[in-house]
Parts: C-alpha cells; sequence; structure tokens
C-alpha cells in the first residue's frame, strides 16, 4: 500500500482532500527551501525535498505563477541545455520584524529574500513602559509605512522579539509575562494593534530562529544558541526546531540558578545566570571594586575587557568570575541537551566573543562531562544587533509559507 493509500485509510479523509493537503504541504516545503538557498535549481529542489522531478518542476511551476519565485539566470551544464536558476522574487512580499526592548524598540523590513530594506529606532537610555514602548513602535511601523506606501500591501506581517515569555492566552490572544522588568501581563495587542497579522515571541528565541536559518546554527540538529545582553536568554535546538515547552517558556536559562542564595535577579530570586551574566550584573561588579567608567553599553563593557587585558587585577578578576560563571551555566546545559554546536551572540556575548573565545570554550568543557563536553563547536553568532529583528521577521514568513 502507498504512502498516501495509508494515509487515506487511516485519517478516513476523501482522496481530493489528502492530495490537496499534500500539495500543499509540497508547496510549503519547496517555498521554504528556496528562501533558504537564495539561489537553487529544479533538481536540487527535488533532491533535498525528496520529491520527483516532475513534482518539483509542477510545483515550482505554481509558485513562479503566484509571483513567490522566479527564473534568475541559468548555470551551465555537464554538455546539455543551461539549467535555470530558481531565487524568491524579492519584491513580492515584504516582512517586517522588531527587536522589542525595555528601552526603546528597532524595527527592520527585509523583502522576501530576507534582504533589509529599511529600519526605524525609537526610544533610549532610560528605561521605558509597555504603553511608551506600544507609542515607539507604533510611531517606527508609521514611518516605514509612509516611505514604503507602495509595497505596504504586500507586508506578509510583523513579527515581535519580546523581552519574557510569550504565551497565547484562553481567548486566543497572545501575553508578554517580562517578570524581570516588574511588568504585569501585556496583551501583544497593546504594544501594536495595526489590522494585519502580528506574531510575537521570545527575543532570544528570534535570535535562534535567525541562527538557524542563515546563521551559524544552520543545518545543526541540536544547538544551544545564547544572547547575552542587559538580559540573557537561550534557544534551544532539538533534531533541527526550537524546544518551546508545554507553554511557550523553554528556554529561559537566564533565569536558572548558578548560586543559591547568591546575588539578586531582577526576575525576584536570587543566584540567576542573569545576575551575573547580564550586562548590568558585570558593570555592577567592576564598579564595586572602586572603578569608574561612562555608560552601561558596548563601551563601557569593552573598557572593562580592554582594563582587563592591560592588567587591572580588578577588571581581571570581573572578567575571569565572568568567563568562568558562563562556562559553568553553559557545561550544565551540554550535559543536558549534548549540542553539536554552541553559538554566542547578543552584544554582550559578542563582545567577549572578540577576545575571550578560545577561555569560554575552555570553561565550558571543563564544566561539562567530559564525552559531552568534546562533542560541541563553540562559534559567534552571524548576525550581531539585528538578529532579533530578523528573527522575528521570519515569523510572518513562515506563517505565510505554511499556508502554501
Amino acid at each position: 500500500m502507498s504512502d498516501l493509500a495509508a494515509g487515506r485509510h487511516s485519517t478516513g479523509l476523501p482522496e481530493v482532500s489528502t492530495v490537496t493537503t499534500l500539495r500543499q504541504r509540497n508547496s510549503a516545503l519547496v517555498l521554504r527551501h528556496v528562501i533558504l538557498a537564495q539561489q537553487t535549481t529544479r533538481a536540487d529542489i527535488a533532491r533535498d525535498c525528496g520529491l520527483s522531478t516532475a513534482s518539483a518542476a509542477n510545483l515550482v511551476a505554481a509558485l513562479i505563477a503566484d509571483g513567490l519565485v522566479e527564473e534568475r539566470g541559468s548555470v551551465s551544464s555537464r554538455g546539455g541545455r543551461p539549467i535555470a536558476v530558481i531565487a524568491p522574487r524579492a519584491e513580492s512580499a515584504v516582512t517586517i520584524g522588531a527587536d522589542i526592548g525595555e528601552r526603546g524598540v528597532a524595527v527592520e523590513m527585509f523583502d522576501l529574500s530576507m534582504q533589509r530594506i529599511d529600519r526605524e529606532f525609537r526610544g533610549g537610555a532610560e528605561e521605558e513602559s509597555p504603553e511608551k514602548i506600544g507609542v515607539d513602535l507604533q510611531d517606527a511601523l508609521e514611518a516605514l509605512r509612509e516611505r514604503h506606501a507602495a509595497r505596504w500591501p504586500t507586508l506578509l506581517g510583523i513579527g515581535l522579539g519580546l523581552p519574557g515569555i510569550v504565551e497565547v492566552g484562553a481567548d486566543g490572544r497572545q501575553l508578554l509575562y517580562a517578570q524581570s522588568l516588574g511588568w504585569p501581563p501585556v496583551p501583544v495587542t497593546s504594544l501594536c494593534d495595526v489590522g494585519m497579522p502580528v506574531l510575537a515571541e521570545n527575543g532570544a528565541k528570534m535570535q535562534a530562529r535567525a541562527e538557524l536559518w542563515f546563521g551559524n546554527a544552520r543545518g545543526a540538529g541540536h544547538a544551544l544558541v545564547v544572547l547575552l545582553g542587559r538580559g540573557v536568554g537561550l534557544g534551544v535546538v532539538t533534531e533541527g526546531r526550537l524546544m518551546q515547552g508545554s507553554h511557550s517558556s523553554a528556554g529561559e536559562w537566564g533565569h536558572t540558578v548558578v548560586e543559591r542564595g547568591g546575588r539578586p535577579c531582577r526576575c525576584g530570586n536570587r543566584g540567576c545566570v542573569e545576575a551575573y551574566l547580564g550586562a548590568d550584573a558585570i558593570l555592577d561588579a567592576w564598579r564595586r571594586t572602586g572603578a569608574t567608567f561612562e555608560g552601561s553599553g558596548w563601551r563601557a563593557i569593552g573598557e572593562l575587557l580592554t582594563a582587563a587585558a592591560a592588567g587591572d587585577p580588578s577588571a581581571a578578576a570581573v572578567v575571569d568570575d565572568v568567563v568562568d560563571c558562563l562556562g559553568a551555566a553553559l557545561g550544565g546545559m551540554v550535559n543536558l541537551t549534548g549540542p553539536e554546536r554552541i553559538v554566542i551572540g547578543g552584544w554582550v556575548g559578542l563582545r567577549l566573543m572578540e577576545s575571550l573565545a578560545a577561555r569560554i570554550e575552555e570553561s565550558i568543557r571543563a564544566h561539562s562531562l567530559s564525552r559531552p563536553g568534546a562533542q560541541f563547536r563553540l562559534l559567534d553568532a552571524a548576525f550581531g544587533g539585528d538578529a532579533v529583528a530578523t528573527g522575528s521577521a521570519l515569523l510572518p514568513l513562515e506563517a505565510m509559507i505554511a499556508q502554501r
């Protein structure tokens, strides 16, 4: 019995429904492959998607007719006719992703090939309320709409990377639980209600999504994608997919405890990873040694690392503690998940990886069991400051692909 016939027997669905569902699934598979590959061929699509040559050709033809992909030049073949290159039709749609933090928003617009078209920033150095962030987000979206009025009707939707746990409530609405910021549960629609699809997820997971699609987690079956910034988060990749948990809270690694009764954390607990590895925690530790410096961002973390490298004993002790804590926190995750790759990003993570990658890797391995500790590669994130926005923009794109 064929797979199709077996599926029809087990579900009781009529043949036309089963065939239609199979075609939709295969169409989504092909479109995703083309967007991921950026440039491919019908033969590659057939091979990589597990389709017959005829099925791949028919599905590509349908996607071309829908204006979603196009033939873009050709490559030579071995003695035969040139082979057409298939690529996303970039101008056919746009998607928007927003990185929402407690100090403002970064909103970015991408075409169908996931090339950034434009961006807008709002906010500043001070922490903001959910209401002010909602105003900033709406203002940034309006600025993009005005500049790209001709393309706005092709907008697939808006993805939001948020600083907390995002759940779907009983009424179907998404809610943000940002315990570390002291916010009450925030309906996502109160942040962004623009009459089009809005999808939201935790910001660390959005960085992981960007790395999984186009970055240094691409092709990995099992990976840890770390975000170190003012907050600390993690995306856990298992069998090529982001782990969600029963209510989408999986990956709240920043609020696992590394020291019982340790430093107070913004979440209300003590001894959390974030209380040692978040930007404010690192700089507060340096400040307690009597150090003076300006700001609390990229430059201040850079001053700390420069001072440590120059032999300042107080700065060196802080950096040593950061490396050891990061190794311990990730070593435990290595033992739990057995990753083949660990990708470290976020602005603090990238700053640390610039000069401390070898020490961080050594520390993780020292805090892991020897066997799993020898089985991962440590990489810095391919995406910098736009990682969360890029991953968020993939949410509407994935929704569109799933509906093919």
